[in-house]
């Protein structure tokens, strides 16, 4: 256990004079707004007469009241047409303020810091064996089926140099987990087999790389493999837009094995020379930020958040605020497990303390006000849960008539599981009926989510998650179905059967008997009689029957009555022959055929693959 003291010189980040009201309307010249205004408030903060604005819309073909919300290209074409400038500025609130919150530091405050490196590549090209081998730990062999399944964020130190490695998933179904891995870095490492070259995940790597405007360093793996065309591979790359530095570009490539070690010492000499160059440096001496990796529920410590401190310090015992979730880094932990009394810059910890699981890619920041935190965390729940009761009944209000929705709420214990099984509700087809994901989140289930449920008439599934007695008694009380798996496939299956379960019973036809008319009767009270041979199968009275002429069925209806000589009968069989008199219908003919069937109700899901089959 950690011991030492920490004196805290700290500069605070004042959260309270960050939220502040701006002043919207014309300034210098210039119209300032920060979002969308009915005509009567814009004109008014423009000084001009609605009637003005109204007309000039009226000019263009558009018939606007005085509470119409113009847009901002709407504002803005006007405010030129006035010969203002217009600037839209963002209205910071507990809300938003994690997300846009712009801290500056004066050059004197910031410190070198190290480099934050994400690892990517195509599965199997050996991105973890990469790692295992800089870390000199056995991270393969505990992996299922050698596939990453959540982010994880290790540092190491090269020649007193820090570095801290950021591993992103390689399997296509965390491509958003890779995604957020890219937003983060300061320095890509892609990872190439020289046995196999580039591959789809590969070029997605290198376009989430660009899109994040880092640098990219090429380590070609499996180097000691036979038959292997190195330059093939840097070809392939070339086009890419990633050149060699020794074919004229300014791309970093280092050959190696991962397995056996070798070119690694020259990888990491090459992250510390391109981390030089970026000259990446950062504040220790103020309150910590960054940003969250991935969260966990933990059985016995509660929820448990891997962060990286972008800026600042973290220490033990700090009240943070990361998205919906609060509370106390009771605990720190780095990432071999040892406890912190700090976290410093570019540093990977986990803490204990949180109030539920944040969400990977949210904004955390250390708060001197536990009760500010706390507020935060509530309005930005708030907020969400307000968005998503909005964007379900949104839904249900556009969806098709002949689509059958399953509203659904997904809360799960991992942010890798979390996204498995959003891919593959997002894959899962079944026509007629769709799955519509209102909320999906990590975490146990809470009270917000069952009256998100019956706002928005979803069903709930916790995944490797369960709710404590009184959510139980709440979701009995309101009606609202909670189902439990640990199981990706059989979550799967049951979803599929509960699409299935939203669409209507299919009517199913079963032929009975098949008749011919031979005779007819005219009767004054009973209506037209039909002698018929039964050719097939067997008539039913009251049955349902269709009457064919020239291959076209011209009615259908049911057997009225049936009668055998003078005998009333309810059933007569093939070779057969009776009268018999249908429902309503007089104008019938010799040589029509009577199509005695039943109709059954069947499960839409039995109907729909058996026709598969």
């Amino acid at each position: 256990m950690a011991k030492q003291k920490f004196h805290d010189t700290r500069r605070s980040i004042d959260i309270k004079k960050e939220i502040k009201q701006i002043k919207i309307g014309i300034q210098n010249n210039v119209f300032v707004f920060t979002g969308p205004l009915s005509i009567n408030d814009f004109a008014k903060q423009l000084n001009k007469p609605s009637a003005e604005i109204i007309k000039y819309f009226f000019m263009k073909g558009k018939m606007y009241s005085l509470n119409h919300l113009l847009t901002e290209e709407e504002m803005g074409e006007v405010c030129l047409e006035y010969n203002y400038d217009f600037e839209k500025k963002i209205q910071l609130d507990e809300t938003n303020v994690l997300e846009h919150l712009n801290v500056q530091d004066s050059a004197s405050d910031q410190v070198k810091r190290p480099p934050i490196v994400t690892i990517m590549g195509h599965v199997d090209h050996g991105k973890t064996t990469l790692l295992d081998t800089i870390r000199k730990s056995h991270i393969v062999a505990s992996e299922f089926g050698g596939i990453t399944q959540h982010i994880g964020a290790y540092q190491i130190n090269r020649s007193n140099n820090p570095i801290t490695f950021i591993d992103t998933p390689g399997h296509e179904a965390f491509t958003k987990l890779r995604a957020r891995g890219a937003s983060i870095t300061d320095i890509v490492v892609l990872v190439v087999a020289a046995n196999d070259g580039i591959k789809p995940q590969t070029e997605e790597a290198i376009d989430h790389a660009k899109a994040a405007k880092v640098p990219i360093i090429v380590f070609i793996n499996k180097t000691d493999l036979p038959d292997i065309n190195i330059d093939k591979i840097m070809n392939q790359l070339s086009e890419k837009g990633l050149v060699n530095e020794e074919w004229g570009g300014d791309t970093i490539f280092v050959q190696g094995s991962a397995l056996k070690n070798q070119g690694i010492d020259k990888l990491l000499d090459a992250i510390i020379a391109v981390s030089d160059m970026l000259e990446l440096k950062a504040n220790p001496n103020r309150d910590g930020y960054g940003v969250v990796l991935e969260a966990n529920m933990n059985k016995g410590l509660g929820p448990i958040a891997t962060l990286i401190v972008q800026n600042g310090t973290i220490v033990k015992g700090d009240f943070i605020v990361a998205g919906e979730a609060y509370g106390r880094a009771r605990v720190i932990f780095d990432d071999c497990g040892k406890e912190l009394i700090k976290a410093t810059p570019s540093q990977p910890i986990k803490i204990i303390g949180l109030s539920e699981p944040p969400q990977a890619g949210n904004k955390w920041l250390v708060m001197k006000d536990e009760e500010l935190a706390k507020n935060i965390a509530k309005k930005i729940k708030d907020k969400q849960i307000n968005f998503l009761r909005t964007q379900a009944i949104t839904k249900q209000i556009n969806s098709s008539d002949k689509d059958k929705n399953l509203n659904v709420i997904i809360k799960c214990d991992v942010q890798g599981s979390l996204e498995a099984i959003k891919a593959m509700l997002e894959n899962i087809t079944v026509k007629g009926a769709k799955v519509n994901l209102i909320r999906s989140a990590l975490g146990a289930i809470t009270e917000s989510d069952v009256q998100l449920a019956k706002a928005s008439k979803a069903i709930i599934i916790g995944f490797n998650v369960k709710p404590i007695k009184n959510i139980k008694d709440l979701a009995q009380e309101q009606a609202i179905q909670i189902y439990f798996y640990n199981i990706i496939y059989k979550l799967k299956e049951a979803i599929e059967d509960m699409l299935y379960g939203t669409l209507e019973p299919i009517v199913v036809e079963e032929d009975i008997g098949e008749a011919e008319v031979k005779q007819i009767w005219k009767h004054s009270t009973i209506g037209t009689i039909c002698g018929v041979s039964i050719t097939s199968g067997k008539i039913l009275r009251n049955a349902k029957a269709r009457i064919i002429r020239n291959g076209s069925v011209i009615y259908a209806n049911t057997i009225a009555s049936m009668q055998h000589g003078k005998e009333i009968v309810n059933e007569m069989s093939a070779g057969k022959e009776c009268g018999i008199v249908i429902n309503n219908f007089n104008d019938i003919k010799i040589g029509d055929i009577i199509q005695i069937f039943k109709e059954t109700n069947k499960q839409a899901k039995d109907v729909l693959d058996a026709t598969k089959q």
